[in-house]
């Protein structure tokens, strides 16, 4: 959205164009014909008489050429009309009385309510020279007729796309528009529907309008990339920046718009150059510098990388800078000459070093500064936060280091939003902020602020609306407190701030609506008066040691507005908890909860996307009623004792992306009746007692991530039909009653592992096995793992794909080990263990470079180890025990690290580390099975929810990971943000 900076250049830019073409503002007496036409136009509009000021007023005095938004002639002919902002709503068709001024040179309806199809008349104001119909409200198709008017020199068609008005070019299209147009200078068509590859926009704007000199064509849909025949609009250039009489270039918000920057020429005219949200790319030209009189530059959410050239510091006119949500890297350069600079936004990239190349103190004009998400580091120089016009600075989610300290100047400050949150900024609370009168926004957290806060200090910032002291090490000193005198606060986040008691001020917060106290050392009762504080829409309580909630929530007027409630890892006993009527976000995991669930629990869940009551002591059946929350995106009541049938209306739910019902005692069968518009992601039901097949409608689900099955009573071959479904990375069917070889019939037998891209591909970089719960959330699903190596079951809390992986162990599997295995490259957890397996073990196995644990324990394999199983230099855990194997071990560094329990039960083999007379022991498994998708819980990113869990460490060599892994399990404390990040 164009700021009002950008919506006052383009005005100031509107009117010089007027000035430029000469339109006479001087006057002479009303000629009586073009009273009339006036009058009669005035009488068949339809307009509001509280919006207008100007046709309000007319027939006042004879003289029409004095009425507001009248200009004339010498001979009293009407040759300007400006009839924007009237709240016109109807009245122009292609008979008005408009069309009839003959004398006009100027036509402004912009901003007006036409909702009408686009007249056909205006081809009859033969010398009309400028045309402004932006956002008038008129739709369809836009008029051939446009094109015989061969002296515009401005035309103005543009549509803003949130007033939902709506143009199109299709026929006449551009091309066919512009084709008269000789003298066109300005043309604005942001908004308007064009549809149209780079070749046939570039040729039709090259061919027809050799004098243009500001375009804007922003959310065209057009797509790229940008032809060469655009040169022709100076004859010998070669690339569209290299038109020298060009003044304006917006093509924004067109994603599909391709293009790169070759050079620009020293003798530019650009002063507006708008890319934003296309897909232009590659490298800024060091030449950028030769644009000496560009004002504003947007390049913001494109493609580009590599450095920001120093030459940019050439750029002496520059008001506004946008180059945010890009790939560059690099230091940032000097904009220590742009002495006019209002707005620098380099927000999200990969930006590097310092600050300090740019003396801030001499942008006596800078507004907002936004270099959030890089990796800058360094000290924050003083002088930023006492620039006298500056009022906003983000600089959140970086690495800058170092205390902050007082500027010299400060009781001019405007500064209203101060973000430095998540970076590593260490000493006591910045006391300067006090004297921040204006502040509205404060964010310190995630950082290593420490010391004593005393919240009364706060009654200095009356204007405080939202603040955030999250994850230091600060002590948050409530006592003493003058509620009535503190700000009121819209938001206010305390967790983890060593927080013991719920803050009575909190009872004087009359419009506070997201709270977060999450994370502290409260204990006890959550009080009744917390739900009737402000308007809550956010509540995060999670990780105290909070006991009883005794409140009805559903009959509370005052909880209506909760969208979000997390209490999450308290210690809340007694019956589950009412839900709050309009709650989106419900987390009541890992407490001690025990109780049914409520029959109609899920006829108050209409609007309800996330539901985890997992890890409680919950029994009984799931009600069917679950199925009427209709938005569910995630659904988790694992590790609960829930008995009775497995609800079959849920795999029809066509919005679920996440199904966790493991770890309870449900029997029957699994309904094979998945949607064909199935959104499922993740679906768990391990450790029940399903019986059954495996669905065939679970092939609907295409995006299926993880499928776990495991530790049931499931009676099936393999699920060949799940050959499509090429997102699967987590496949766990153990300990089930499956039979057969692993495979499909000998047609399709190679067929069906490869289909499983995102086993056999894998990916360059480790990504987040998580989703977003809700879009433009923080909201942020994410699953665990368990893995039993060698007897020591462990919990593993996976974020990151490393655990890619599949286990078949522990069922009656016969045949071979198929040879196609070897070509899930991605997989780092194989367990076929416990089967009944037959022949050599594939040498193609030794092609799955990531693996990382191997189990082919207990089975009726014969034959060598494959010499190439060498090559696997990441193997940490390695089973072949209790199979009929022979030969000698291979000697490779990575086998010389397992111990005798990895080959035992083989009376053939031979070799390090086996010795004679060993003694049998019980045999090892290493199994693998999902057993809790754990939520994050929920709080503006980065999300420092902390838990306990089990973390299985790789230690390699800097160099790389050729040098081969050791593990070790430690039991640590963690903040999701440490997975997260």
């Amino acid at each position: 959205m164009r700021s009002l900076l950008f919506t006052w250049l383009f005005l100031m830019q509107f009117v010089a164009v007027f000035f430029e073409v000469d339109v006479v503002l001087v006057s002479g007496q009303c000629q009586t014909d073009q009273l009339g036409l006036l009058l009669q136009l005035k009488n068949r509009l339809n307009f509001s008489s509280t919006l207008s000021v100007k046709l309000v007023k007319w027939n006042q005095g004879p003289d029409c050429c004095s009425w507001d938004g009248v200009r004339c002639d010498t001979g009293g002919y009407v040759t300007s009309l400006d009839l924007s902002n009237e709240g016109i709503s109807n009245g122009i068709d292609n008979s008005s009385s408009l069309f009839h001024l003959q004398h006009l040179q100027s036509l402004n309806l912009a901003y007006n309510r036409f909702s009408s199809v686009f007249p056909s008349g205006f081809d009859k104001l033969a010398n009309l020279r400028n045309l402004n119909l932006s956002n008038a409200g008129f739709t369809g198709q836009i008029p051939l007729e446009i094109s015989r008017m061969t002296r515009l020199v401005t035309l103005d068609l543009s549509v803003s796309v949130l007033l939902g008005s709506s143009l199109k070019l299709e026929n006449p299209n551009l091309g066919m528009l512009i084709q008269n147009l000789k003298e066109l200078k300005y043309l604005y068509l942001d908004g308007v529907n064009i549809s149209a590859q780079g070749k046939e926009w570039c040729q039709a704007l090259s061919s027809s309008l050799p004098k243009l000199q500001v375009l804007s064509m922003s959310s065209c849909y057009l797509s790229g990339p940008i032809d060469s025949s655009f040169s022709k609009l100076r004859k010998i250039s070669r690339e569209i920046l290299q038109v020298l009489t060009l003044k304006t270039l917006d093509l924004s918000y067109n994603p599909s718009l391709e293009g790169y920057f070759k050079e620009f020429p020293a003798a530019s005219s650009l002063e507006t150059l708008v890319l934003s949200d296309t897909s232009f790319g590659g490298n800024l030209p060091e030449s950028i510098g030769n644009l000496g009189r560009l004002t504003r530059i947007e390049l913001a959410g494109c493609n580009f990388n590599g450095s920001i050239p120093n030459t940019i510091a050439n750029l002496t006119q520059l008001i506004s800078v946008d180059l945010s949500s890009n790939c560059f890297s690099g230091p940032i350069p000097s904009f220590s000459s742009a002495k006019n600079l209002r707005e620098l936004n380099l927000a999200h990239n990969q930006l590097t070093g310092s600050i300090l190349s740019t003396n801030w103190s001499l942008l006596s004009k800078l507004v907002s500064i936004d270099l959030r998400n890089n990796s800058l580091n360094g000290t924050l120089p003083p002088s930023l936060f006492g620039m006298p016009s500056l009022q906003r600075i983000h600089l959140l989610q970086n690495h800058f280091t170092g205390g902050l300290n007082k500027p010299s100047e400060l009781a001019a400050s405007l500064l209203n939003t101060l973000d430095l949150g998540d970076n590593k900024l260490a000493g006591p609370f910045p006391l300067f902020t006090f004297q921040l009168r204006s502040l509205k926004i404060l964010v310190l957290s995630s950082n290593n602020f420490s010391g004593q806060v005393n919240l009364s200090s706060f009654q200095q910032l009356m204007n405080l609306s939202s603040l955030d002291l999250s994850y230091n090490s600060f002590l948050i000193n409530a006592s003493g407190i003058d509620a009535a005198m503190l700000p009121q606060f819209g938001t206010l986040k305390l967790a983890s701030c060593k927080v013991r008691v719920f803050p009575d001020f909190l009872f004087e917060q009359s419009v506070i609506r997201y709270l977060d106290l999450s994370a502290n050392q409260i204990d006890g009762e959550i009080p009744r008066w917390i739900w009737n504080i402000g308007s809550l829409t956010y509540l995060n309580l999670s990780h105290n040691f909070l006991v009883n909630l005794h409140e009805p929530l559903r009959g509370l007027s005052s909880a209506q507005y909760l969208l979000v409630l997390d209490l999450h890892s308290n210690r809340l006993q007694g019956q589950l908890p009412s839900f709050p009527p309009s709650a989106t976000y419900l987390d009541y995991s890992s407490n001690n909860f025990c109780s049914v669930i409520p029959v109609n629990f899920g006829d108050y869940l209409s609007t309800a996307q996330f539901i985890s009551l997992s890890n409680n002591h919950l029994h009984g059946s799931i009600p069917k009623s679950i199925c009427n929350a209709t938005q569910l995106s995630v659904l988790d009541l694992s590790n609960n004792l829930l008995n009775g049938t497995f609800p079959q209306c849920l795999t029809g739910m066509e919005s679920l992306r996440v199904l966790n019902l493991g770890g309870n005692i449900l029997n029957g069968i699994i309904s094979d009746a998945f949607s064909s518009n199935c959104s499922a992601r993740t679906v768990d039901l391990n450790g029940n007692h399903l019986e059954g097949k495996i669905p065939r409608s679970l092939a609907n689900c295409t995006v299926l991530e993880v499928l776990d099955f495991g530790n049931n009573r499931i009676s099936y071959i393999f699920p060949c039909h799940l050959e499509n479904v090429s997102s699967l990375r987590v496949l766990v069917l153990r300990s089930n009653n499956l039979h057969g070889q692993i495979g499909c019939p000998v047609e399709n037998y190679q067929i069906v592992l490869k289909t499983w891209k995102a086993m056999v591909d894998g990916e360059t970089e480790l990504r987040q096995l998580r989703f977003e719960v809700m879009p433009l959330s923080s909201f942020y699903y994410q699953d665990a793992i368990t893995v039993t190596m060698k007897g020591l079951e462990l919990q593993l809390v996976k974020i990151l794909n490393v655990f890619t992986s599949v286990d078949f162990s522990g069922n009656n599997r016969q045949g071979t080990v198929p040879e196609v295995m070897g070509e899930l490259r991605a997989l780092y957890f194989l367990n076929l263990s416990h089967n009944a397996l037959t022949g050599p073990i594939p040498s193609s196995l030794g092609n799955l470079r990531q693996l990382e644990s191997l189990d082919l324990s207990s089975n009726n394999l014969t034959g060598e180890i494959p010499q190439h199983l060498s090559n696997l230099n990441f193997l940490s855990v390695l089973n072949l025990s209790n199979n009929q194997l022979i030969g000698e071990i291979p000697t490779s560094n990575q086998f010389q690290t397992f111990s005798n329990d990895s080959f035992y039960g083989n009376k053939g083999l031979c070799g390090f580390p086996l010795k004679k007379n060993v003694e049998a022991v019980a045999t090892p498994q290493t199994t693998i099975r999902i057993i809790e998708p754990i939520s994050t819980g929920i709080s503006q990113a980065p999300n420092w929810d902390l838990f306990l869990a089990w973390q299985l460490l790789f230690f390699h060599s800097c160099s790389g990971r050729d040098g081969g892994f050791g593990i070790t399990i430690v039991l640590m404390v963690f903040s999701s943000s440490f997975f997260l990040s």
